[in-house]
């Protein structure tokens, strides 16, 4: 029996035309790929289509990556496709920050040391020294970089030089409590992604929960999206919510917000890393799991 070799995902996107998925599909075939998984929209407000594919090769298939990108890319110019071939067990170099909350760092920790989040973790940025012990309990470089008002350039230029030495592929601010400028939202866009709670009506400042227990909420949630210079105003990736009650509490209320917090970033981390989001018009198309 022919056991698979390797398998990818093939992303795609184009203006909206007959023959789009056809011309997915039927190269694949023609390559000896099998299709595993296959996801596709198209956009009709802005006529945009939209492709997500897993296939994988059986062991006697013969496949040359640069043969494979030359003939598809010549196959797929006719429809001015933006298109990226990766390794579907590819895992993108991350580096988180954070500041003193823990639930979301401790929850990202946890599903990569236990081999359930598909990311490389390479180091945790911090402006507080309070979560230093739990990074490097997890043998993961930990750096402090303090910041104030006068000396952000020159924070966020260490940070930089961090980034760059591990050849940083996605930035996640696990509620890291500082604004990015907009030269590193900008050198960044796309590609970090920010956590926030989402509650109805939205509370901003200190103390959101009680804040929202004040108002008697009735529904808590949590959203994560990309970064941008809106604050908190990104394209969103995904979002969390769980119904709430008279009975909870300013206490109750934040420990359900850290679950939700934590569990929504890490969803939008692995969609990141499975290549299951476009971005187009400031807006996100999210192929979620089945």
């Amino acid at each position: 029996m022919n056991q698979p070799v390797a398998s990818y995902v093939l992303t795609a996107s184009c203006p909206s035309r007959s023959g789009t998925v056809d011309v997915v599909t039927r190269f694949l075939r023609e390559s000896g790929g099998y299709i595993n998984e296959l996801n596709s929209f198209d956009d009709e407000l802005n006529q945009r289509f939209f492709i997500r594919t897993v296939f994988r090769l059986e062991a006697d298939s013969e496949f040359d990556r640069d043969v494979f990108c030359q003939q598809f890319s010549e196959r797929s110019k006719a429809f001015e496709m933006e298109w990226e071939l990766t390794p579907l067990d590819y895992k993108p170099k991350v580096v988180i920050m954070v500041s003193k909350y823990d639930h979301c760092l401790n929850d990202l920790l946890y599903r990569y040391r236990t081999g359930n989040l598909s990311v490389e973790i390479c180091a945790v940025i911090s402006n507080h020294t309070d979560l230093q012990s739990l990074t490097e309990w997890h043998d993961i470089p930990f750096y402090h970089c303090p910041i104030t008002p006068s000396t952000k350039a020159q924070q966020e230029s260490q940070v930089q030089s961090i980034l760059d030495q591990y050849q940083c592929e996605l930035l996640v601010l696990a509620r890291y409590m500082q604004v990015l400028s907009h030269e590193m939202c900008e050198v960044w866009a796309g590609k970090a992604i920010n956590i926030h709670h989402s509650l109805l009506p939205g509370f901003k400042g200190a103390k959101p929960y009680h804040q929202a227990y004040n108002k008697g909420v009735k529904l808590v949630g949590a959203t994560a999206h990309y970064v941008s210079d809106d604050l908190d105003e990104g394209p969103i990736i995904t979002q969390g919510m769980e119904t709430v009650n008279h009975t909870y509490y300013p206490e109750d209320l934040t420990r359900k917000g850290k679950d939700i917090e934590a569990q929504t970033l890490a969803r939008a981390v692995q969609y990141h890393a499975e290549k299951r989001i476009f971005l187009f018009n400031d807006k996100t198309i999210v192929f979620e799991r089945s």
